[in-house]
């Protein structure tokens, strides 16, 4: 490998067989315990990507074997005049193992006169989900980036969303579906849904109201219905009101130009941010309501009642 400064090509391996002895005499490990494949394929890495080495560590055994073969390699590469970028681990106790590291790296950087060796971004992944991403995030961790696959494109605790379109209404006459099972009820009529916002700007509610009806005004006092609770009523006022409500198919044809993808997630991320701390949080949040005004309530009680 040549010098970032320019010379000779220098033999990176003999380099880094140096810095091993060097490396596992400090951190108190045996030598022979370091896998030479594992050495071979970082030293192969370093010299295709000089600039932009990172190492996986957890291949073999993260402290008797990838943690001395990464600094010796990172060391190497720095008496050269280059700088190793970070490692990675991807099984074991994520947060232990990079204290651990985070102090080897501390040890080596004060021992051969490294300043930055003590600060390598330590990444981690392997199935991280909510839980663990807390877990990983508490203060006092040593871990820089946090690297997220699996739970994100499979979504293990919602992994599909039910959406079937039920009728409602027929020749202009609101129906409904009846069933035992309460989340299965529809709601008759043609609705206008609106958004509530309190005086902090955060949602607290959904409400469906039939399209006759007047719009809600903010300051104005709402009696409503939360579903699941219909049988009882509450009293809201809101601060800001928001319609929903947005028609981009009619007669099976699109009547209004749909988002692009960037847009949706736009509007996604933007509303999710809107949402209280109480139903964003992850230990039991407050569950968000949706709501029926009391004419739309009314009509659902006639229609199951004339339908018994």
């Amino acid at each position: 490998l040549l010098p970032q400064a320019g010379g000779e090509p220098v033999d990176l391996v003999a380099l880094a067989m140096v810095w091993l002895q060097e490396v596992c005499e400090l951190l108190e490990i045996p030598s022979g315990t370091t896998n030479r494949g594992e050495l071979g394929a970082f030293v192969a890495y370093a010299i295709t990507f000089p600039c932009h080495f990172q190492g996986l560590l957890d291949t073999y055994c993260v402290r008797r074997s990838g943690l001395p073969n990464f600094c010796a390699v990172a060391l190497a590469l720095h008496q050269l005049g280059y700088q190793a970028i970070g490692v990675r681990l991807d099984s074991g106790d994520l947060a232990q193992q990079a204290k651990e590291i985070r102090g080897a790296f501390r040890a080596c950087g004060a021992r051969f006169q490294v300043p930055w060796f003590g600060n390598i971004p330590i990444a981690v992944s392997n199935d991280i989900s909510e839980e663990s991403l807390e877990e990983l995030s508490r203060e006092g961790s040593e871990i820089n980036m946090i690297g997220v696959g699996t739970n994100l494109v499979t979504c293990p605790l919602q992994p599909s969303l039910g959406c079937v379109y039920k009728l409602v209404e027929v020749n202009g006459s609101p129906c409904l579906k009846l069933t035992e099972d309460e989340e299965k009820m529809t709601i008759p009529g043609t609705k206008m849904i609106y958004r509530l916002y309190d005086a902090a700007g955060h949602p607290f509610m959904d409400l469906m109201a039939l399209e006759e009806e007047p719009s809600p005004s903010a300051g104005q006092e709402l009696v409503v219905h939360v579903l699941g609770k219909l049988g009882e009523t509450c009293k809201v006022v809101p601060n800001t009101v928001e319609l929903l409500h947005r028609t981009y198919f009619r007669d099976g044809q699109v009547c209004e130009p749909l988002p692009s993808l960037p847009e949706v997630r736009t509007h996604a991320q933007v509303s999710l941010n809107l949402l209280s701390p109480a139903h964003r949080r992850l230990r039991e949040p407050q569950p968000y309501p949706v709501a029926v005004t009391e004419k739309l309530h009314q009509l659902f009680v006639e229609l199951s009642q004339g339908s018994q």
